[in-house]
């Protein structure tokens, strides 16, 4: 891990914890080594980071293309390893650098919803991760964050702030899914079944925290 980038993911996570009393939750459930897909629920810009920050190896992320015309933000995002995406078409470009980045036995963040839905409910997941998934046969970890929606109301107390890392959907699952548009959508819609019930399991049974 290059040293600006683990000092800096550190200093986010201690101001998570300290400011906002974040908790992450099944740390362990990130392969130590190895490609994956980390495929997480999106209400909030901050998500990139506070689900970032807290995985123990460096990770890189789909983001949209618009956030890279600013020219000094978008060189920082770059070298945070983000990646820009056309949400408005197939872009073949940002589908081999995720092959690139998987083949390299890295790790990658995408949200299935395509977008922030920006408060608590989910919106219907896209195709894409699924595509992802089966064309590179990697794991899909399943991640669920609560409250960065409402940075304000977890600095007072009134929400909680956390990111769960859910069980590993592995190779062998995957390989279960037709390699065409309906076994995408529906590997897509398990996934995001799988991120629901993360939710439910953060809201009615509360885990211990790493």
């Amino acid at each position: 891990m290059r040293v600006f980038y683990y000092l800096s993911i550190s200093l986010v996570k201690i101001l998570a914890r300290l400011l906002f009393r974040m908790k992450a939750y099944n740390r362990d459930n990130i392969p130590a080594k190895g490609p994956f897909i980390l495929a997480c629920n999106h209400i909030s810009y901050y998500d990139p980071p506070l689900v970032g920050s807290f995985i123990k190896r460096e990770i890189h992320f789909m983001a949209k293309k618009e956030l890279f015309r600013n020219r000094l933000f978008g060189a920082l995002i770059t070298y945070f390893n983000s990646h820009p995406v056309n949400r408005n078409s197939i872009d073949k470009t940002a589908i081999e650098m995720v092959k690139k980045v998987l083949n390299s036995e890295q790790g990658i963040i995408i949200f299935p919803e395509g977008t922030r839905s920006k408060t608590d409910n989910f919106l219907p997941s896209r195709p894409g991760v699924g595509m992802l998934a089966i064309a590179n046969m990697v794991p899909v970890i399943p991640a669920y964050i609560n409250g960065s929606n409402d940075l304000i109301g977890c600095l007072l107390g009134k929400t909680k702030l956390a990111v769960i890392y859910g069980r590993p959907i592995a190779r062998e699952e995957i390989s279960q899914y037709n390699k065409d548009k309906d076994g995408y959508h529906r590997l897509a819609n398990d996934i995001m079944s799988h991120i629901k019930a993360l939710k439910e399991e953060f809201l009615n049974k509360m885990p211990e925290a790493d």
